[in-house]
């Protein structure tokens, strides 16, 4: 069966006709944007505080830390993001809980904390190795040594670990756009819900794919100049 190519379809208007089809993209695109972006915001404080903990002297706090990475980097995205959607509310007190499923935003910040928590795991891990790193080219000869690195340079070998995993760091930031398309499953629409919308009305499947995998490539190929940018030599950290 011969397909009918219909790329004219992007100016036509939705059902109640207040927006065109690429407005719908747009839209969604700006959805996805913004919910990768305030999830890496949060993703990059919390892992950078729970990846520097994990590289302490004390067994417990590292004990914790490796709780907290086995809840949120082993467990699937898509059961994480139906757990803070649907059963986080039921967990809160009724009144609590009533407000914030009535909420319009309920989606999307439902979507923010998991991406958040979930991403903050993986950073954890990338900030623990890079302290880690960075502790061997500068390694601690004596307990004065050690006492100037818990209090004064503490900062300074932080500041340096995180140079180091910038390029990861930036991956980590386009993992998270791609991330976001599983908050479909809680009603956002974001890029990938706004494609589907776009096939259920205009029933032109294939345009609505290949224009939001063609967005989502423009992305990526940001994401990755901006990586290649921030690759630099790591040895003009040590000197």
């Amino acid at each position: 069966m011969h397909y009918q190519w219909n790329w004219m379809l992007f100016g036509k208007g939705d059902a109640e006709g207040s927006l065109t089809f690429f407005d719908t993209l747009l839209s969604g695109l700006c959805f996805t944007l913004v919910t990768a972006a305030l999830a890496w915001i949060i993703a990059l404080l919390i892992g950078t505080l729970i990846g520097t903990l994990r590289t302490t002297s004390h067994k417990a706090v590292v004990q914790l830390t490796g709780i907290y990475l086995a809840l949120f980097r082993h467990f699937p995205l898509l059961i994480q993001m139906f757990l803070w959607y649907f059963a986080m509310p039921q967990l809160l007190p009724a009144e609590w809980g009533n407000c914030v499923r009535n909420l319009q935003s309920t989606p999307i910040i439902a979507g923010i904390i998991c991406l958040a928590f979930y991403t903050s795991a993986r950073i954890a891990i990338l900030v623990s190795h890079g302290i880690h790193y960075v502790l061997k080219q500068q390694p601690i000869t004596d307990k004065a040594d050690e006492s100037s690195l818990n209090h004064s340079a503490r900062f300074k070998v932080l500041a340096a670990a995180l140079r180091l995993i910038m390029p990861l760091l930036a991956n980590e930031a386009a993992t998270s756009i791609k991330n976001s398309s599983v908050a479909l499953t809680t009603g956002l629409l974001e890029l990938s819900a706004g494609a589907r919308n776009l096939s259920e009305f205009s029933f032109l499947t294939l345009e609505a794919i290949i224009a939001a995998t063609l967005i989502y490539i423009a992305v990526s190929a940001i994401e990755i100049a901006t990586e290649c940018l921030t690759c630099v030599d790591a040895s003009r950290f040590y000197r």
